[in-house]
C-alpha cells in the first residue's frame, strides 16, 4: 500500500500528511491533554522506540501502514519530531512538566528493551527501530538536543568552562530561530521556540536592567558616604553575563553611551543614511560605506591589511551595477555580503578568520560596534547576521568553552548589544 497516495497539504514545507500520519498526530494531542508527562514517555517508548506492546489497535495499524511504503525511511524523522513537539509544545507551559522534556528527547540515546512477541509485527517492528536508529543522525534530533539545552538550567561557572559550547545556546535567544528551528519545522516546534525566545530575551533584559540598577544605586551611595551604612538595604544583583564585570560595563558604556562628538551608533548610521543612501550611484555608496565601516576601526590595524581588503571586498559585490542608483535591494545584498566577509559565509567555506582577527586585535565590543553599524544602517539584514552566528555556533558547538573563549565573549558582547539596541532595554540614564 502507498501511504503517499492519499496526503492532504502539510503544515511544514512542501511535506504532505497522510490520514495515517493525522491520526498519530490527533492520538498525541488527545492524550497530551489529558495525561501525565511521565505516562507519555512511557507510551512514546512503547510505540516509537520498542515498537511493540501498545494498548491502541488503531494507533499501531496506522504507525504499521505508514512503515509499509517504501519511502518511510526519507520522511519518518518529520513525523518523529512532530509527535515530540506535539507534548513538548504542552509541557513546556507548565513548570512541573518540563523534566519530561529531557526524559522524552533521550528515549532516542537508548536501544528497544522488549523482543518482538507480536509474529505478525516482525517486520514492521524491524523496520520502525531502523529507521528510529536513523533519528540520532538527523537536524531534526540536533535540534531536539539543542532544546534540551536551552531549558536546562546553567551549570556550576566552576565546571561551566570544561563544558561543551553548546550548553550556552540557551543565552543567546538570536540564535534560536536558526539553532532550532528549519524550514521543514513543524508549526507546533515553530510555536514553542518562539515562545522561548520571546522569554528568554525578557530574561536577558530583565538581568541586565536589575545589574545596572544596583550598580548605580551602590554607587552613589558610595559617592555619597553611605554605602556602608545602607548597604544591607540594597538588593544584590550577580553579573548575569560570562564577561567580566569591567568587560560589562564597558561594553554597556559602548552601546548605550555617546562617542566624543556626542553620538550614539544610530545616529551615526542615520547621519550615513541621510547623507549617503539618497540619490547616490551605488559605486558612490560603496565608497563611502567603506568609510563609514573604517571610521570604527583602529587606524593602526586598519593600515595592516583589513582596510585593503574590506575596500576590494566591497569593489567586487556587483561591480555590474556601479552605475546604478542605489536601491533596497542593493542596500540589503550588500550588507548581507559584508556579513560574510567579516563573520563567515555560510554556504562557502565556513572560513571565518577575519572575524578571529578582528576579535584579537580589536576586541569583542569594538568588533561588535562594527557589524552594529551594519545593522543600524540596514535592519533588514539582522536574521543574515543571526544566521551566520549561528552557523559558527554550530561549528564549535562540541569544542569545550574555555577552547573557544573568544567565541563565547563575542556571542556575550553581541547579546547585550542586540538587547540594547533592538529590545526594551534603556540604561541611557545610568550610562549618562
Amino acid at each position: 500500500m502507498n501511504v503517499q497516495s492519499s496526503y492532504s497539504q502539510s503544515d511544514y514545507g512542501a511535506r504532505l500528511v497522510s490520514p495515517q500520519e493525522q491520526v498519530l498526530y490527533d492520538h498525541w494531542l488527545s492524550c497530551v491533554n489529558s495525561e501525565q508527562p511521565d505516562l507519555l514517555v512511557q507510551r512514546f517508548n512503547a510505540l516509537f522506540i520498542d515498537g511493540t506492546g501498545y494498548g491502541d489497535p488503531e494507533v499501531v495499524s496506522s504507525l504499521d501502514t505508514i512503515l509499509l511504503d517504501r519511502h518511510a525511511d526519507m520522511y519518518f524523522h518529520h513525523i518523529l519530531n512532530r509527535c515530540c513537539h506535539i507534548l513538548i509544545n504542552k509541557w513546556q507551559k507548565n513548570r512541573e512538566c518540563q523534566f519530561a522534556i529531557a526524559e522524552l528527547v533521550n528515549l532516542f540515546e537508548y536501544f528497544p528493551s522488549q523482543a518482538v512477541r507480536e509474529v505478525s509485527r516482525a517486520r514492521s517492528v524491524r523496520r520502525l527501530r531502523d529507521i528510529v536508529s536513523q533519528f540520532r543522525k538527523t537536524e531534526q534530533y540536533l535540534m531536539l538536543k539543542r532544546l534540551v539545552q536551552v531549558m536546562s538550567r546553567e551549570s556550576d561557572p566552576r565546571v561551566r568552562s570544561r563544558q561543551p559550547l553548546g550548553t550556552l545556546i540557551g543565552r543567546y535567544p538570536y540564535l534560536y530561530e536558526h539553532c532550532l528551528l528549519s524550514e521543514e519545522s513543524p508549526k507546533e516546534q515553530k510555536t514553542h521556540v518562539r515562545r522561548m525566545q520571546h522569554q528568554a530575551q525578557r530574561k536577558v533584559e530583565l538581568d541586565l536592567s536589575q545589574y545596572v540598577n544596583y550598580r548605580v544605586r551602590r554607587s552613589r551611595l558610595k559617592r555619597k558616604g553611605l554605602l556602608k551604612e545602607q548597604e544591607q538595604w540594597l538588593r544584590p544583583s550577580q553579573n548575569p553575563t560570562l564577561l567580566s564585570d569591567r568587560e560589562l560595563v564597558d561594553s554597556l558604556q559602548q552601546f548605550s553611551g555617546k562617542d566624543a562628538y556626542g553620538r550614539t551608533y544610530n545616529d551615526l548610521a542615520l547621519r550615513f543614511r541621510n547623507q549617503c543612501c539618497e540619490s547616490v550611484t551605488f559605486k558612490s555608496f560603496k565608497d563611502d560605506f567603506y568609510e563609514y565601516i573604517v571610521s570604527g576601526v583602529d587606524p593602526a590595524y586598519g593600515r595592516q591589511h583589513f582596510n585593503d581588503a574590506l575596500y576590494q571586498h566591497l569593489k567586487d559585490i556587483y561591480p555590474d551595477n556601479d552605475n546604478q542608483r542605489l536601491n533596497d535591494f542593493l542596500l540589503v545584498r550588500t550588507c548581507s555580503n559584508l556579513f560574510n566577509f567579516l563573520v563567515v559565509d555560510p554556504a562557502g567555506s565556513h572560513s571565518h578568520f577575519m572575524f578571529i582577527d578582528l576579535i584579537n586585535n580589536l576586541g569583542a565590543t569594538l568588533t561588535t560596534g562594527l557589524l552594529l553599524r551594519i545593522l543600524l544602517l540596514c535592519r533588514k539584514v539582522k536574521p543574515y547576521l543571526e544566521r551566520r552566528l549561528s552557523t559558527l555556533f554550530s561549528h564549535y558547538e562540541a569544542a569545550k568553552q574555555d577552547s573557544v573563549g573568544w567565541l563565547v565573549k563575542i556571542l556575550e558582547t553581541l547579546n547585550l548589544a542586540l538587547s540594547l539596541t533592538f529590545g526594551h532595554l534603556d540604561i541611557s540614564h545610568a550610562i549618562a
